[in-house]
């Protein structure tokens, strides 16, 4: 991906933290000739604290880190900890570990994509644009986007949950959940045919925005994350249902 397909317009930082210089400096480059802002840490602990300072539009994360494990570090971003950085933020897991296993496990910490050591920097940087434009318009981010104008609202299930795809809100029994971009993009791809079955390979690459060579598992993650922050009990979801050898399902109806 060229330093001139759209990285201007997007005006969004993001926080590469690994340990390695030389790959950290090559992540640079590659990011900042793509017109993005780059802020760099080599520890976890250093990491928490530039997102205190500076909440960026989203963090590559390698999880082997000398200091903290760098699953500690994406649950405290989820968290907010640390004073305060963005739980919503996007986080691009970057490791060595390439067994299915530890990308669930990645996954399922709530992160938004992962990628694998050796990899290419031009397609890092793909995903990393593809996230960065699923992410922008929604609020509480800090790159430039859209002014987050209230679009019309979309009322389910007698207003169980309430969707506004203008400002990228959710409503869930009346109260806001924070939900990562590729969550959001899960469930605002169902509630667009409430009823309608979406396969795992429709929604990865609806929400993705690329193609994605990926496997099952991936969307069952992000799906089993967004069941904890919108069923009353995710055991027995009432909400997102699964389809046996289909997919996902939005199961109540859009009000009238």
């Amino acid at each position: 991906m060229g330093g001139d397909e759209g990285g201007d317009e997007l005006a969004a930082t993001v926080l590469v933290v690994e340990d390695e210089l030389k790959l950290r400096e090559l992540l640079r480059a590659y990011l900042e000739r793509d017109g993005l802002a780059v802020l760099s840490a080599g520890t976890g602990a250093e990491a928490l604290d530039i997102a205190a300072k500076a909440p960026p539009d989203l963090v590559v994360l390698d999880l082997g880190l000398p200091d903290i494990p760098g699953e500690e570090v994406a649950r405290e971003l989820r968290r907010g900890g640390s004073g305060g950085a963005g739980r919503n933020v996007p986080i691009l897991i970057l490791t060595a570990k390439a067994d299915e296993e530890d990308r669930v496990k990645g996954l399922e910490l709530g992160a938004d994509d992962y990628v694998t050591k050796p990899f290419s920097p031009r397609e890092l940087v793909l995903r990393v644009q593809a996230i960065l434009r699923r992410s922008l318009s929604q609020p509480g981010q800090t790159g430039r986007r859209g002014e987050g104008e209230r679009g019309d609202r979309m009322s389910f299930g007698e207003g169980e949950l309430i969707l506004d795809e203008g400002r990228r809100e959710a409503l869930v029994r009346g109260a806001p959940v924070d939900l990562t971009p590729t969550e959001w993009g899960i469930l605002s791809a169902l509630a667009s045919r409430p009823g309608r079955v979406y396969s795992r390979y429709e929604l990865l690459n609806r929400v993705r925005g690329y193609e994605y060579a990926g496997y099952d598992r991936t969307v069952d993650s992000h799906v089993k994350n967004l069941r904890r922050k919108i069923e009353a009990d995710p055991r027995s979801p009432r909400l997102v249902l699964t389809v046996l050898g289909g997919g996902y399902r939005l199961a109540v109806r859009r009000d009238v």
